[in-house]
């Protein structure tokens, strides 16, 4: 869900649900007041109590005491002189915040309430009784119904009863009622919002908290943890996003852990692999100082090895250059259009002499057609020939080496393979052995020599040329080394 719509729930939640259930809860809670009043009060009318005209509900309290005075007026105006009787009507006055006023001729002769002695001095004069509910009276900021009954007493003078209500305050049912309704809206805000509280803090602040968790391990240093965030919402995108980028901080620091462990790896082979020719020059040099290579023949054979062991050095190093260029993307090449049958023809003239001086039988077989052309960058290419025929004569177990270069017509390719009757290599160990450093003589026999970055260096070259290479080997058999290059197709 996204934040734009929480935030819309939010606000219906805070503002619109919180009404609703306001509204109805009062509702219920009137509804139930008002019944307990009818029936406290014994009233048979349905009142309003929040209606706002408190009269209304003053003059329901006293109807049933009016008509029983009514009643009493019409059968024995004596009562009214009775102080027994008197005293009894203005108790039950009093339980409807009313009392009870006797006028006889001009004089009060009742007052139930002290407080109202000078509002007796001012009730209407006789005859002048106003409507059935009674009529208002001011006394000072208060507001008074008064509800007035004139009769004759049995000696013919004149007399008139009054019920007095205070109606300028709400009844205590109606207070109550008023104090419910605001603890009922203070709950139902509290409680809303809390719920709101609560949703906001799990969908919103607890995936930032673990947001924040997971900036403060990467801060340590730590990216070995998960920042698990479901939702779909713009937090969880942002925490889906920083979850992709600790696990490429992650992939990078491994990266670099292997690079670092390649590094220092390489710089043991090659230091592994120099000091093994650099040991044999010494030799050689000190037999000659020592006058060991007597003769013209021998000296000849000490000086062509050194030369040779020479070689291998600056072959080491050509290869360390050339890793630093892999690495940093920088391989100069030169693309030019080559072909094919003359090209191969003259690496295979090239290396043969070499394999001949080694007593390795090479075998060289073409069949493309001798106007086929690739675009590739000879030197480049020499160095893969190389690097491949390098490794083969590594392995080369037989007492007869055998090494055959094969070039195949792939359709829109030329395939070239190299084939060697070496040891083979293991089926475990075939899919790595382009990858940098691997060497499958793990125990570094050191007659093999060898930085591990040979085939690598093989498979980046033919990479960037657009091609591919794979190999194949039986163990004890031999080995296939296998690349493809596209032909070149003339407008």
């Amino acid at each position: 869900m996204k934040i734009r719509t929480r935030l819309a729930i939010a606000f219906v939640t805070i503002t619109v649900v919180p009404i609703v259930l306001i509204f109805v809860a009062a509702f219920g809670l009137v509804n139930y007041q008002e019944h307990l009043f009818q029936k406290t009060y014994g009233l048979s009318e349905q009142i309003d109590l929040l209606s706002g005209n408190q009269t209304q509900v003053f003059n329901r309290l006293t109807q049933g005491i009016q008509e029983e005075i009514r009643e009493a007026v019409g059968e024995n105006t004596d009562l009214f002189e009775e102080p027994a009787y008197l005293n009894k009507v203005n108790e039950e006055l009093r339980d409807k915040y009313s009392y009870l006023v006797i006028r006889k001729g001009k004089d009060i002769t009742f007052c139930g309430s002290e407080d109202g002695r000078e509002l007796c001095e001012r009730l209407a004069p006789y005859g002048d009784q106003g409507s059935m509910a009674g009529s208002i009276y001011m006394d000072g900021e208060e507001q008074h119904l008064v509800k007035q009954i004139d009769f004759r007493f049995s000696d013919d003078s004149q007399g008139s009863v009054f019920i007095v209500t205070n109606v300028g305050d709400y009844v205590p049912e109606i207070k109550a009622l008023l104090g419910e309704m605001l603890l009922l809206g203070v709950l139902i805000i509290s409680f809303m919002g809390g719920l709101l509280i609560m949703w906001i803090y799990r969908s919103l602040l607890r995936p930032l908290h673990k947001l924040q968790e997971a900036t403060k391990q990467i801060r340590d240093g730590n990216l070995d943890f998960t920042l698990d965030v479901d939702d779909e919402d713009e937090i969880g995108m942002l925490c889906q996003d920083f979850e992709e980028m600790r696990l490429r901080l992650k992939e990078s620091q491994e990266e670099k852990l292997q690079y670092d462990k390649e590094s220092k790896e390489l710089i043991s082979n090659i230091s592994h692999d120099l000091k093994t020719p650099i040991t044999a020059i010494k030799g050689y040099v000190e037999g000659i100082q020592d006058g060991v290579a007597s003769s013209p023949e021998k000296l000849n054979k000490y000086i062509r090895t050194i030369y040779n062991k020479a070689n291998d050095m600056d072959r080491l190093i050509d290869e360390l250059t050339f890793y630093s260029k892999i690495d940093t993307n920088k391989i100069p090449y030169n693309f030019s259009k080559i072909n094919v049958a003359e090209y191969f023809g003259d690496c295979v003239e090239e290396v043969g002499l070499d394999m001949e001086t080694r007593g390795i039988e090479l075998g060289y077989f073409n069949y493309v057609d001798e106007d086929v052309v690739v675009i590739a960058d000879a030197e480049q290419m020499k160095r893969v020939i190389n690097n491949i025929i390098g490794n083969s004569l590594k392995y080369l177990d037989k007492k007869k080496g055998i090494l055959n270069i094969r070039i195949k017509d792939d359709g829109d390719f030329i395939q070239v393979i190299i084939e060697d009757n070496g040891k083979g290599i293991a089926a475990k160990d075939l899919p790595y052995i382009f990858d940098r450093f691997y060497r499958t003589d793990s125990s570094r026999n050191s007659s093999k020599g060898g930085s591990g970055i040979g085939l690598s260096i093989v498979k980046k070259i033919i990479e960037d040329h657009g091609g591919r290479i794979w190999a194949t080997s039986k163990e004890g058999i031999g080995t296939e080394i296998h690349f493809v290059l596209r032909k070149y197709v003339g407008a």
